[in-house]
Order: C-alpha cells, then structure tokens, then sequence
C-alpha cells in the first residue's frame, strides 16, 4: 500500500472550496483516460435513450405514478406496483450512472494537464442537461405522459448526446483553431445534412406522440395529428438525409478528399440504410416494441454519425501549450507528488 498523503486542515478546507481543485492539484490523468470518461458519459446517454424507449414501449411509463418518489409514500417501487414498476423506476436509478459518468469526465478533463477550460465547459454543459432533463423527465410523469413533454424529454436527450459527442471529438484534438481540411461548399452540404438531421428527429418525435405506443395502458392524451401521414412526411425527410449523404460522400471522392471525412460519410451512409431498413419493417408490421426499440437506437447512433462526419471536416492541431506543461503546473504536480500518492 502507499503512503497516506497528509491532508492539513488547509487543505481540507481548500477541498470543500474546490473540490475540483483539490482533485487536480494530486491526479495527473493519462489522456487516455480522460478519452476513456467522455466515451463513457457518450455511451450512458446512449443508454439511457434506450431504456427509456423501455418504459414507454413496456407500457411502464406511470410505473412510478409520481415524482420524485416513485409512489406518495415510498421513494421506491414496491411489490403492488410489479413490474412496470420496477421498469420505471429502474430508468429513474440510471440518472444517477449517468450524472456519475459525466462527473467522471468533469473530473477527468478538469484534472488534464495542461488545463483545458473548453473540455471542461463541455463536460458541465452535460451536467445541467442531465439535471434540467430529470426535471423534465419528472414533469412528464406529473402530467401523465403528455405527447409534447416526453418529446422534449427526447429532444433534450439528443442535446446532451451531441455535447457528449463534440467533447469526445475533442479529447483527441488540440486547442489550436480549426483548419477546414474541406472546402466551403461541401461545409455548407454537410450542415444542409446536420439540419434535415435535426428535422428528421423533431419530426420522429412528433410520430412518437401521434402514434400507438402511448407510454401506458391508460388513456393517454396523443398528439392531435394523422400518425400515417407523419410516419410519412418522416420517411421523406429520412430519404433526403441519405440523398444528402450519398451526395456528400460523392463530392468527397470527386475533391479527393481526406480520408476521415469520407470514411465518416461512407459509414453515416450504412447506418442510414439500416435505420431505413427497420423503419420500413417496424411500419408495415404494425410497430412490433423490439423494432421500434431498435429503430430508437438506430436514431442515436444516426445522430452520432452525422455530428462525426461534421466534426472530422476540421482538425485543432496541439497548440504550444498543449505540448508543455506550464512551469506554474509542473510546481504544483511536483508539491502535490511529495505530498503524497497520485
């Protein structure tokens, strides 16, 4: 074992200050590492889209009739409640894996050296997404299941998905500013793709709230819209997302472009098929819950894709900073490695 580092009462009262602080000045992370965290606060919100596409599919989304206890007496599930209840709750208990693994890479980011305050930034605006989305989430139980604030609730999810995504990207880059490796046309194709991406998820949800998986055998109030005949305009703006792909990946080979925006573009394109593919299925097999689940996993993974391909049109290379480490950091990793154990 090592040695136990000795904490002053200066120190511990520097540590309830900042406790941020205080991490960083003893814990140098590999970069790695700190990649390793952001990865990790991607995935749970991956994750936890899933499982709340669990709930509303089991039909377990008033499980927990209330909020934030699960019933007015108990803040669990009880037995009387079963399994919708468990359900429910148990998407409920994964907000808390979550808000771990994006404190993990506020940790991880804040402690990097040299100090990176943009990362960091970006590993609270999860935060305050992931707190303000609990609420909402909260909300959404409180007025039964309304259509528009379970959409929001996803919408907000696709936010925090996106900011994991950018500060993932970013763990692998420097500080410096970007260099467009692409020309200003093809920019200007990609973000025509980002936006008919983010029309094609506002719409997804408004089939969501139109359509039959209400969240919950009761009578739940639906959007007051034709469900074919979004399903439809859906389908549409799904075709001219792919077109914008195919498209996209044709002008990059033309321009010989770098390989990772193509190669970002060429597998943007295979999820789009496959996600076309079991929206077609899941549509003319009246919605079966395990390919509707898919097809909501299908979307995160598409949203991920299409903010790749629009990141890897620039690369940060490492700044002077990054390459060194500032002589007043370097003091203070020294002071804290006699102190103790890092």
């Amino acid at each position: 074992m090592g040695r136990v580092p000795n904490v002053t009462r200066a120190d511990a009262q520097a540590a309830l200050r900042n406790p941020l602080d205080f991490i960083a000045a003893r814990w140098t992370p590999d970069p790695r590492t700190v990649r390793r965290a952001a990865l990790a606060a991607l995935v749970m919100s991956v994750i936890i889209v899933i499982t709340g596409g669990a709930v509303r599919l089991t039909g377990s989304g008033l499980g927990c009739p209330t909020w934030p206890k699960c019933t007015d007496d108990s803040l669990t599930t009880t037995s009387e409640m079963g399994l919708h209840g468990v359900i429910e709750f148990g998407n409920r208990l994964l907000t808390y894996v979550l808000s771990a693994a994006v404190g993990w890479a506020i940790i991880a980011a804040r402690s990097q050296k040299p100090y990176r305050r943009s990362l960091t930034r970006l590993g609270w605006a999860q935060f305050w997404i992931v707190m303000s989305n609990a609420v909402l989430g909260g909300i959404v139980v409180l007025v039964g299941l309304n259509p528009y604030t379970v959409a929001a609730h996803f919408v907000a999810t696709s936010a925090l998905i996106a900011v994991a995504v950018v500060m993932w990207q970013r763990t692998r880059e420097g500080d410096a500013a970007p260099r467009p490796l692409v020309g200003t046309a093809v920019r200007q194709l990609v973000w025509a793709m980002v936006a008919a991406s983010v029309l094609l998820i506002l719409v997804g949800t408004v089939v969501t709230g139109a359509g039959p998986h209400a969240g919950d055998s009761s009578e739940v109030e639906r959007m007051p819209v034709d469900w074919e005949t979004v399903s439809k305009v859906h389908a549409v703006l799904a075709w001219i997302v792919v077109t914008l792909a195919f498209a996209l990946w044709f002008v990059l080979k033309a321009v010989d472009a770098p390989r990772a925006p193509l190669a970002r573009t060429r597998e943007l394109f295979v999820i789009l098929l496959a996600q076309g593919a079991i929206g077609y299925v899941q549509y003319f097999t009246d919605l079966p819950e395990v390919l509707v689940g898919l097809h909501m996993f299908g979307s995160c993974v598409m949203w991920i894709w299409v903010l790749r391909v629009l990141l890897s049109l620039r690369e940060r290379p490492e700044t002077d900073a990054d390459l060194t480490v500032p002589a007043a950091q370097a003091s203070r990793a020294t002071s804290a490695s006699i102190a103790g154990p890092r």
